[in-house]
């Protein structure tokens, strides 16, 4: 969840890993901090709160050097301060590390370092520091150090290590946690967690593999197992542009990845959708056809927004194509004995592929033989390349903490693999094109849903006030209501549940009151009438209702407060509309309550710890 950034190379260090640092701010913001090195000597700098702290130390303090590394940090072992944050020292300011992830023997690495050791900080990634120092005797290179060190710990890393006793290096290493290397040119290379630290300088690199330790220098670069093995690995290029990475003219990258929605959806089924034939062809599952083709049930793992996403998607697979599908979160999955076997496809979603729990129930899913794949946004990720087959998502770099875009890039993905699935098996020609056909329209009818953002900043200045709020839906916009409650909490701090409306009166119904509204996602579709009842419920204890429903149906302004439509489309596609007016309501709310909405408090974007 942290940010890593390393350079070495011919220019100065100081500004490429600030540069960096800024990019990847998303990924956590309680500090940040630099080291640098210029000949044997290293100067440090790091400060507690966000990266404009740090520009504004490092303006009275001059850095130089051409080799150093970055960090700006998602807090997990002790408060943010300036004392915890990276990077991390031996006792003798030889060596520093910058980490992300979890050392899960911490405790008991510190007991032991304790006693010939002075620890001066409350986190895990400060151990790895004393450790490559009890390795480094004289003789021992960096990475032959760290290697050693490493083989003592238990958990999830991504480290960044330099020192004064072997300079002109940067030592990088992973396990469970990204790492990139950039190659810029001849003797010039970046290290990051996250591809938008290296788009400005490079579109060639490396992925590091799970286990695998990269030294870098003006020579070049090797790549070992933690064993000790050579690994010989291709180079890839990015296929985004640094532009996709900024905000381009919009207040904050939230609202710039909602009106990019339309596009998402072009991108997602281009090349893929064939509407007069009513089919998908999606590579990733052509991969496989004849596997998928034996599958017997299916389920679908994911995180957070990708939850419901899939959730949306189990009731697509189940009602078109007719295979039993479940939902499970990845962090329970990864505890449960779960049942699996050779005829059970396993889906995993996930926007940045690195999600940590995601990851563990993949590896669950291929011990057990079952038949993996999975929907991702960005490539190269360990999800990508771990499945037996997937799809990208095309939704481009998503820079804000909440997701929008990659959400209805999974959904969107989740109706072609439906199409596919029912295609193989018992839907018709004439369903499968007018599914195909419907989907081919989103776009234009997400810009006209986009285009009712003032109509809907408006209904935010009469609630952004209230304490609290439900939102409910059923069958597809259940998952909806869930979503929107989710995006409200995460910018605007705002206590939301989602609900399936169906449930409401078991026992919440106790909480409306006047501080209370709650938002309705009821298109006319096959459970509008119940969603109505569900409404009338509400309004007869006095509750405010705002009410998302279909074009024409105007006498929804009899029953709520407030009224937003969405154009008519296939039910099973309606969560891609209905969506958007949840996000520009929170997007609204957020901003009235003067909230830091691409980065709120307590989050990172991609969640790489358990």
């Amino acid at each position: 969840m942290c940010g890593i950034v390393g350079y070495i190379g011919k220019n100065e260090a100081k500004p490429i890993l600030l540069d960096g640092l800024k990019r990847m701010e998303y990924r956590g913001y309680d500090s940040a901090g630099i080291a640098v090195l210029e000949g044997t000597n290293i100067s440090t700098c790091k400060k507690e709160g966000k990266l404009s702290n740090l520009l504004s130390a490092l303006e009275s303090q001059e850095i130089t050097g051409r080799v150093g590394i970055g960090h700006t940090r998602w807090a997990t072992h002790g408060q943010p301060n300036d004392i915890n944050a990276h990077p991390h020292s031996d006792c003798r300011d030889e060596i520093f590390i910058i980490h992300n992830g979890i050392i899960e023997n911490f405790h008991e690495l510190r007991e032991k370092l304790k006693k010939h050791h002075e620890l001066t900080t409350e986190t895990d990634t400060e151990v790895l520091a004393h450790l490559i120092e009890d390795e480094m005797t004289e003789g021992v290179l960096l990475e032959q150090a760290v290697q050693q060190a490493l083989s003592h710990v238990v958990g999830a890393y991504g480290i960044a290590v330099v020192s004064s006793k072997d300079p002109e290096k940067i030592v990088a290493a992973r396990l469970g946690s990204p790492l990139v290397l950039g190659i810029i040119g001849e003797g010039e290379f970046i290290i990051a967690s996250d591809p938008t630290a290296i788009i400005p300088y490079t579109r060639e690199v490396v992925y590091l593999d799970e286990g695998e330790i990269v030294t870098v220098t003006p020579k070049g670069y090797d790549i070992r197992t933690l064993e000790n093995i050579t690994v010989t690995k291709d180079v890839t290029k990015i296929d985004w542009d640094v532009a996709q990475a900024e905000k381009q003219g919009y207040d904050h990258f939230l609202l710039k990845e909602i009106m990019e929605q339309p596009e998402v959806i072009h991108n997602g089924i281009r090349g893929r959708l064939i509407p007069e034939e009513g089919v998908a062809h999606l590579g990733g599952f052509l991969q496989k056809e004849e596997e998928w083709r034996k599958i017997d049930r299916i389920t679908i793992v994911a995180c957070g927004t990708a939850s419901f996403a899939a959730k949306i998607g189990a009731t697509m697979i189940e009602e078109y194509a007719g295979v039993p599908t479940r939902v499970e979160i990845g962090s329970e999955f990864r505890y449960k004995k779960p049942v699996l076997d050779d005829r059970t496809g396993v889906i995993v979603v996930s926007q940045s592929g690195e999600t940590a729990d995601t990851i563990a129930s993949l590896r669950e899913a291929k011990r057990h033989g079952s038949l993996t794949f999975g929907i991702v946004n960005v490539v190269g990720s360990t999800i990508a390349r771990e499945v037996d087959s997937g799809a990208y998502i095309h939704a481009g770099p998503e820079i804000s903490v909440a997701s929008t875009k990659a959400f209805v890039g999974m959904v969107n993905i989740f109706a072609l693999v439906t199409i596919a699935l029912g295609r193989q098996r018992e839907m018709s020609l004439v369903t499968g094109q007018r599914i195909a056909k419907e989907l081919t329209d989103i776009p234009k009818l997400m810009d006209q849903v986009l285009a009712l953002d003032k109509q809907i900043a408006k209904i935010a200045k009469k609630y952004y006030a209230l304490d609290h709020a439900f939102y409910m839906g059923r069958k597809y916009n259940e998952p909806i209501a869930y979503e929107g409650a989710l995006k409200i909490k995460e910018i605007s701090y705002l206590h939301a549940e989602g609900y399936a409306a169906g449930e409401f009166k078991h026992g919440a119904i106790a909480l409306i009151d006047d501080r209370f509204f709650s938002v309705f996602i009821a298109p006319q579709d096959s459970v509008y009438e119940k969603n109505l009842s569900n409404i009338q419920e509400v309004r007869a204890r006095g509750g405010k209702v705002i009410a998302v429903t279909t074009e024409g149906n105007t006498d929804m302004e009899n029953f709520a407060d407030d009224v937003i439509y969405i154009p008519k489309t296939l039910e099973m596609l309606t969560p891609l509309l209905s969506v958007i007016p949840l996000q520009l309501f929170a997007y609204h709310v957020a901003k009235l309550r003067d909230c830091d909405i691409d980065q709120p408090r307590n989050l990172a974007k991609s969640v790489t710890v358990e």
